[in-house]
């Protein structure tokens, strides 16, 4: 559905966005992860058309951003990382005109605004002042908004910040509703919003796309989880063929648990030498990581930046 080829955007000799391509599929919810300053918000700004790419392609379907920018707009809901609102409105009244700029036909603006109301649970806030609302209550305005005119594309920038924990729980609720009816990508720096909620990571770090995979792939390191009968394994561990490096772990169900860094096709010969051995085998299977271990990793791998980072 949305397909970025070699997307770039420089400010002089900065290059906030640098020569960036991947493609997101109908229905899939994907996270843009990065520290602040990694050009996150910068591509998301050009997703929706309002800042020109120095270089690249943006497309939706058959249609170009720059060439078709008013049709791909009417397709995003976009709520960016401060989503402008006027305090002084009352919450269904800021909605009402949010329609009618969306396009919203005047005889199903009251059923859009009643419908986006009823989806980001803010029928008890509906006629209170914006100014008089938590910060978690204006983001489900935000929300609100971006998804009035019903698109099919969901662009959420930092939905999460600022939030309290149950703020944080309820958004998460919301995303996942969001995304039965509609592709999400969603920006954050908080790695638990992105396996919360997320199939597909993207990892930008100064203004390059480091990482593009699915959630599940991208925990699942090099190394394998083994649990055997026997705590001092190590030394006929450390022969197979193939296997890296062997480490010792806390005990898994009171079995002996060692951390094999080898390639996943090579369980079968391991298997085999444990059998060989005489001990007993009760687990081998890919380590799983969780999300900060990954992206710690990443940052590891890449270069520090100098200079000034993109926002």
């Amino acid at each position: 559905m949305i397909k970025i080829s070699s997307l770039s955007r420089h400010y002089a000799e900065f290059k906030a966005v640098d020569d960036v391509s991947f493609d997101i599929q109908a229905g899939e919810v994907v996270g843009l992860l990065g520290h602040n300053g990694a050009g996150k918000t910068t591509i998301m700004k050009m997703m929706t058309g309002f800042l020109e790419p120095t270089d690249g392609m943006i497309r939706v379907d058959e249609l170009e951003m720059g060439k078709d920018t008013r049709k791909i707009q009417k397709r995003i809901g976009y709520l960016p990382e401060n989503c402008p609102v006027w305090p002084e409105m009352t919450v269904i009244d800021y909605l009402m005109y949010q329609a009618e700029l969306h396009g919203v036909a005047a005889g199903d603006q009251q059923t859009a605004v009643a419908r986006a109301i009823r989806r980001t649970a803010l029928k008890e806030k509906a006629g209170a002042t914006i100014q008089t609302l938590s910060r978690g209550y204006r983001q489900r305005v935000g929300v609100a908004q971006a998804i009035l005119h019903d698109p099919d594309i969901i662009i959420l920038d930092e939905p999460t910040n600022g939030l309290d924990p149950t703020q944080i729980s309820q958004m998460r609720n919301l995303i996942r509703e969001l995304a039965e009816s509609a592709t999400v990508i969603l920006s954050t720096h908080i790695l638990q919003e992105v396996q919360a909620v997320c199939s597909r990571v993207l990892i930008m770090r100064s203004g390059k796309l480091v990482v593009n995979a699915r959630l599940g792939d991208l925990q699942l390191g090099q190394r394998l989880l083994l649990s055997i009968d026997n705590d001092s394994a190590v030394p006929y561990l450390r022969g197979i063929d193939g296997v890296r490096s062997v480490e010792e772990c806390d005990s898994q169900d009171n079995h002996s648990a060692y951390l094999l860094e080898a390639d996943a096709d090579l369980a079968p010969d391991i298997a085999a030498a444990v059998i060989a051995a005489g001990d007993q085998l009760f687990g081998l299977q890919p380590e799983v990581r969780n999300l900060e271990t990954v992206f710690a990793e990443v940052n590891t791998q890449v270069n520090e930046p100098t200079g000034k980072e993109a926002e």
